[in-house]
């Protein structure tokens, strides 16, 4: 089944209020495109989970210029001074998690574990609220798992059933929510037929992956006439 999709049908599925998760590394990775069209359409109240708000011209730092964001779950802000004035203000929701933690708990949500017990963050403001685990005299930090409705993530390289390649430090946080969330749509920046990804180069099954959108920032070519 082949998986290419309109982004117009895709961007029908976020309304209001809605929990997504956001692929890239200060937006490097980011599915620009798939941003840009919910800037366009405007939808509010959205909970965003991303590695960071990345810059006010680039990636999750749209969304938070244009006040579409009511939460944001993301290990730093400190690259987008918007963000710091919207939190300081009161009009924005700030979940500021330790990278590796952060990591962990998408890992979790996409395992389907119950969380995950880490040290990082003890006697500091992220223990605040926290369960604490005691195991053989060391204190930990229960850390609960992260889902997302939508993830949105970017591929470099993608094939019609949704095996994915990933370049570069693109690779830190897209294939984790991949595995994370309800509805996974991937923009990819080249797309191929099924079976010309070498199986040994796929960083994530297409099983994982409901829709594609292409990238106007790549070539998006197809070959074989698909």
């Amino acid at each position: 089944m082949e998986k290419v999709t309109a982004i117009e049908t895709v961007l029908k599925r976020i309304e209001k209020g809605a929990v997504l998760m956001i692929g890239g590394f200060l937006g490097v990775g980011t599915p620009e495109n798939l941003v840009d069209g919910l800037v366009e359409k405007g939808v509010k109240d959205l909970t965003i989970i991303g590695n960071d708000s990345a810059f006010t011209d680039k990636g999750i730092g749209k969304l938070v210029v244009n006040r579409q964001v009511k939460k944001l779950i993301v290990s730093h802000i400190g690259t987008n001074p918007e963000t710091g004035r919207q939190m300081n203000a009161g009009e924005i929701e700030v979940e500021l998690v330790p990278q590796g933690t952060l990591a962990e708990r998408i890992r979790s949500g996409g395992a389907g574990l119950g969380g995950v017990l880490t040290p990082t963050g003890i006697g500091t403001v992220v223990e605040n609220g926290k369960k604490k685990i005691e195991i053989e005299g060391k204190e930990y930090l229960l850390e609960l798992p992260l889902r997302a409705e939508v993830a949105l993530i970017k591929a470099y390289r993608a094939d019609t059933k949704g095996n994915l390649v990933f370049k570069y430090s693109s690779r830190n946080f897209n294939p984790l929510m991949a595995t994370a969330a309800d509805y996974v749509v991937v923009e990819a920046e080249h797309l191929v037929p099924a079976g010309e990804i070498d199986p040994n180069e796929v960083m994530l099954p297409g099983i994982f992956v409901d829709a594609i959108v292409f990238s106007q920032t790549g070539d998006a070519a197809v070959k074989g006439g698909i």
